[in-house]
């Protein structure tokens, strides 16, 4: 062993210890000053779209998948790949086409030099798997991601192979060019806890781009967090405890959304299909627990809830006819439920 790796065994045999003597609440603490280290780092490269970080952290935070939906060019490839470095973690993108395979992403078995069958891995085995333009490739393919998402491993031949800890997939959809795009079922949509719509930035942010994006000045990003470190945090939202009334508040507010509740309220019955199902309660608690402790609370309350209630529920709605020919997009529609 080298001198390097013994002194990094020690550091991080210590740094074990401390954290194993923190409390929980100095844990949230240390979290809260690592975000902050977190976004200035993003925010060498990524200028603006301030509410797209958060809520993709917040996800990752939650030991969850985000999809990010927003028209060519708005960054948000550069985003995903900006937050696996800051990370520290192992990065693979795949582009979805229509002749993808699901061989081409959870890998293939192939015969070796001993005549014997290997299984080569495919993209899909790393820490941030970035699946863009996710729509653009059939629903076979589509679903080799399903496994994974849930069961964090895949299955091939026979055999169950483990994805590495953490995991996360990261989509991205454009919500324009419908033409030979297949979209998500309902089953891989419920599996993302976030669809975080990415907007054009402001008239000053695109000037700053602009100028940053024409130079040769070239930024070095700092890995802030390690995998282990994530490990933890994530075990220690799970610990955030909550509060009677902001569990009932999340789960009555998807109550309100589905048609078979007697006491929804006007504007389901109006312009609701379908209501959201109970992952979505799952996800507004654990998001609310992730929102309030990134903002240096100790436990999350009813506007935490509120914070994060779009992009948890924008993709679980079903939205019908009326609904469109009034105007009535799904965030007015959630607005009004909130």
């Amino acid at each position: 062993m080298s001198l390097i790796r013994i002194v990094n065994f020690h550091i991080n045999g210590l740094l074990n210890q401390i954290n194993n003597k923190m409390t929980d609440k100095e844990k949230i603490d240390q979290l809260v000053t690592s975000y902050q280290r977190l976004k200035k780092e993003i925010a060498k490269v990524i200028v603006g779209q301030e509410d797209v970080v958060d809520q993709v952290c917040i996800s990752i935070f939650s030991r969850s998948h985000c999809l990010l939906v927003g028209v060519p060019g708005l960054a948000k490839t550069l985003l995903v790949n900006t937050i696996s470095q800051t990370l520290g973690l192992s990065f693979n993108r795949i582009q979805f086409t229509p002749d993808l395979m699901p061989s081409d992403i959870i890998g293939s078995e192939i015969l070796d030099e001993k005549k014997a069958f290997k299984f080569i891995s495919g993209p899909v085995f790393s820490n941030v798997v970035l699946a863009d333009e996710i729509n653009r490739t059939p629903p076979k393919t589509q679903s080799a991601l399903l496994e994974a998402m849930q069961e964090r491993c895949v299955t091939a031949s026979g055999k169950t192979y483990e994805l590495p800890n953490p995991f996360f997939v990261l989509a991205t959809q454009n919500p324009i060019e419908q033409e030979g795009t297949y979209p998500l079922p309902e089953a891989q949509l419920d599996r993302f806890m976030f669809n975080i719509w990415v907007d054009y930035p402001s008239y000053d942010e695109e000037l700053e781009i602009v100028k940053k994006t024409t130079s040769d000045v070239n930024e070095k990003l700092e890995v802030v967090l390690s995998a282990d470190e994530i490990i933890a945090f994530q075990d220690l939202i799970r610990r955030i405890p909550v509060a009677d009334n902001v569990l009932e508040y999340a789960v009555k507010l998807v109550n309100n959304t589905r048609l078979s509740n007697e006491n929804s309220p006007e504007i389901t019955k109006k312009y609701i299909t379908w209501g959201a199902g109970p992952r979505a309660s799952q996800y507004l608690i654990v998001g609310a627990k992730c929102h309030a402790a990134l903002n240096g609370k100790y436990s999350p309350d009813i506007e935490d809830i509120q914070a994060i209630a779009k992009p948890v529920l924008r993709h679980r709605l079903v939205r019908n006819y009326r609904a469109e020919a009034e105007g009535y997009s799904m965030d007015r529609i959630i607005s009004e439920l909130l």
